[in-house]
């Protein structure tokens, strides 16, 4: 009985240990991260404090959007340190909480989109908003593309997900600084501000579901 057994733990496989390139990338990651979680609490900072002063909700809302941002690189950050760097049940929960992120400022959005759209509610321009959306517009699609080679490399669904907040922040950018620019040059086009509101809160509610459920979250 005893070499039958020993015999069956000889052909059990053995786990698979990551090679030096796995551990090489989980290193970027984590220290992408870290550039990230920086670089959307800054942008957050500056962004809500424009974007209350003029009462643009798409400006606010690109700004609160750091906030689930900065969530995303959190929990990247907390699942390749230590012993979780090598957890499938860690990468679960991290690529869970990435989903929460996506949540997190959707309802907020989405309710001043429509109080704004009721009361034909017309947002003043910001100089500062502009140049914050554009450097977004040109900084996060680059964080974005490096996440996602990154995720792919490490079967990460955490990490894409991340690169997909990055690439959904550009996209929000894209959006404010055209509604910015729009703002004091055609008067009629009060409703583009909530309408990119409500257009963000759609897309962060289904990326969330998707990262939720397991998927890769493409953008």
């Amino acid at each position: 009985m005893e070499m039958i057994t020993s015999i069956a733990e000889l052909e059990r496989p053995m786990p698979i240990a990551p090679d030096a390139g796995w551990q090489r990338s989980a290193q970027w990651a984590r220290r992408l991260a870290w550039v990230s979680l920086a670089v959307v609490l800054i942008e957050g900072v500056i962004g809500l404090w424009q974007g209350l002063a003029v009462g643009s909700v798409a400006l606010t809302g690109w700004a609160l959007g750091g906030g689930s941002e900065a969530l995303a690189s959190a929990m990247v950050v907390w699942r390749f340190t230590g012993a979780r760097t090598q957890s499938h049940t860690a990468e679960r929960r991290a690529q869970r909480g990435v989903a929460v992120s996506f949540w997190l400022t959707a309802p907020y959005i989405a309710a001043e989109s429509i109080r704004h759209l009721t009361n034909e509610h017309h947002a003043e321009t910001s100089v500062i908003g502009i140049g914050l959306t554009a450097v977004g517009l040109v900084l996060m699609p680059v964080l974005g593309w490096a996440n996602h080679q990154l995720g792919a490399r490490l079967d990460s669904g955490a990490t894409e997900g991340e690169g997909t907040q990055n690439y959904l922040c550009a996209t929000q950018a894209a959006g404010v600084l055209i509604g910015l620019a729009i703002t004091p040059l055609w008067s009629g086009g009060w409703w583009f501000d909530p309408a990119i509101g409500l257009a963000i809160a759609g897309i962060a509610v289904w990326q969330g579901i998707r990262c939720w459920d397991g998927h890769t979250c493409g953008c």
